[in-house]
């Protein structure tokens, strides 16, 4: 299977105008973020690559082109799969595959409301798992753990309320294994210790 692998990676690199790699079994290419679209066509036009599976994003904030976009695709008759990555740059969008692939719009729109990733040529590019008037890109590392701000329902007005986040407290590092803030139970492999 390998070396099928790597000839099918060979192939679709010089047809794609891309590199090729394998890693863990699984063969990815690495394409331009201008040419996923031409990609994509060619995948599933000419190598049988007729379901598309997943796209995500992640995020590297120390790169010069800080995001990743990466799809995933299935050629069912050889059963065999394809990564294809490409970098996009904060406020470069990449050009949206939803013309080849109508079943990556809401993936599109998820690393759009997630990232901040912007897609090029997508008939409906909008938030889609935070609310509407949410600010920020939760799933970047530079969003803070806690948000910006908090939504309740509060009883008296009748309504749903956004107040900002208020902790009551420093951040505190619990160590449950000092003798000062451990636990009052036996870990496991402590039951010898005649600690009771």
């Amino acid at each position: 299977m390998g070396g099928e692998l790597i000839q099918l990676g060979e192939a679709l690199a010089a047809a794609l105008g891309g590199a090729s790699s394998i890693a863990f079994g699984e063969l990815t290419l690495t394409v331009s973020r201008d040419a996923i679209a031409e990609a994509a066509t060619k995948l599933r036009d000419r190598y049988g690559f007729i379901s598309f599976i997943d796209l995500c994003g992640v995020d590297f904030p120390e790169r010069e082109r800080r995001f990743e976009v990466v799809y995933h695709f299935l050629n069912p008759a050889m059963n065999d799969r394809v990564r294809v990555k490409l970098a996009a740059g904060e406020g470069e969008a990449v050009p949206s595959i939803s013309g080849v692939f109508p079943g990556a719009n809401w993936f599109e729109r998820e690393a759009f409301d997630l990232y901040g990733i912007a897609f090029s040529g997508h008939p409906d590019l909008r938030r889609l798992l935070t609310d509407y008037g949410f600010e920020g890109h939760p799933m970047r590392k530079d969003f803070p753990l806690t948000g910006y701000v908090e939504v309740r329902y509060d009883d008296e007005a009748k309504r749903v309320v956004y107040q900002p986040v208020k902790l009551p407290q420093e951040f505190r590092n619990f160590d449950f294994l000092s003798p000062w803030e451990g636990t009052h139970y036996d870990l496991p492999g402590d039951e010898k210790a005649g600690r009771r």
